[in-house]
């Protein structure tokens, strides 16, 4: 997120909102998170740079340096939040990613 080669990328992930993957390369456990509201994807990731933990609770004790990101979704800023949610946890129920299988715990 800091590396001037992403800056077009980080633009870009400044411009919207979403529905973002986490996955634990070490053991394939997936995280579902959402980025809504006033926050967008970049603000978002940028939380995880900054703590390696978004403050995700099962991703505490974990090594950030094994996460790979990825985008499930991508929305307008101006979308509803129910929409968002909406699509949140249909994600969650169509990777499974809720403990004790993945790092969601809701």
């Amino acid at each position: 997120m800091r590396e001037p080669r992403y800056a077009s990328w980080c633009t870009a992930l400044a411009s919207v909102i979403g529905v973002y993957l986490i996955t634990d390369t070490r053991d394939g456990r997936h995280y579902v998170g959402k980025a809504d509201g006033l926050e967008n994807i970049r603000q978002r990731w940028n939380t995880y740079a900054a703590n390696g933990n978004g403050g995700n609770v099962e991703l505490r004790s974990l090594d950030p340096s094994t996460f790979r990101y990825s985008l499930l979704r991508v929305f307008d800023p101006s979308t509803p939040t129910a929409e968002i949610n909406i699509a949140e946890s249909h994600y969650k129920l169509a990777l499974d990613s809720r403990v004790p299988h993945g790092l969601n715990r809701n």
